[in-house]
C-alpha cells in the first residue's frame, strides 16, 4: 500500500510519559518510552497504519498539534497523563478537530485516587482502552484499523 493510502493517526501523550522507566516502576514498571515507540512503531507496521507520535509536559504544545491535526489525520490517540483530570483546553481542542478519538491511560485510572476519576479529554473519545499498559496502545491501534 501507498504511504499516502495508509490510514493516518496522531499518537499524543502527556507530561512525565517520557519518565517511563524512571517514574513510579511500581505503577509504570521498568519499560522506557523509547520502548513504548518501539512497539508503538511495531504495531503501526503490523496495521498498516501511519502512526505519528508526540509528547509534550506543556499543555498548549498538545493544544496546538491537536490542532494541526485537522484535516491531516484519519484518529487521533491521546494518552493525555496528569492533564487527563485538568485540561478543559485539551477536550476541547479534540472536540474542535472532530477527528475520531481514543483515550490511552497506561494503569486504570478509575481504581487510582479520586481526584484521577474525571477524564475531561476522555469525554470527546469514543473508546477507552487504561490498565493495559503497553498494550493499551495497541488496543487503540487495532481499533483504528477495525480490528476491534
Amino acid at each position: 500500500m501507498n504511504e499516502d493510502d495508509k490510514m493516518k493517526v496522531l499518537i499524543v501523550n502527556g507530561p512525565n510519559l517520557n519518565m517511563l522507566g524512571i517514574r513510579e516502576k511500581q505503577l509504570y514498571g521498568n519499560r522506557t518510552y523509547d520502548d513504548l515507540l518501539k512497539c508503538i512503531d511495531k504495531w503501526a507496521g503490523e496495521l498498516d497504519i501511519r502512526a505519528d507520535v508526540f509528547q509534550s509536559n506543556h499543555e498548549g504544545a498538545i493544544v496546538d498539534r491537536i490542532q494541526q491535526a485537522y484535516g491531516a489525520y484519519d484518529g487521533i490517540i491521546i494518552n493525555p497523563a496528569a492533564y487527563t483530570h485538568t485540561s478543559i483546553a485539551i477536550l476541547d481542542a479534540l472536540k474542535a478537530v472532530e477527528i475520531p478519538c481514543c483515550e490511552v491511560h497506561l494503569t486504570d485510572i478509575s481504581g487510582r485516587e479520586p481526584f484521577r476519576q474525571i477524564s475531561y479529554a476522555g469525554m470527546a473519545c469514543e473508546q477507552h482502552f487504561t490498565g493495559m499498559g503497553f498494550e493499551g496502545y495497541h488496543e487503540a491501534l487495532r481499533w483504528f484499523a477495525g480490528e476491534k
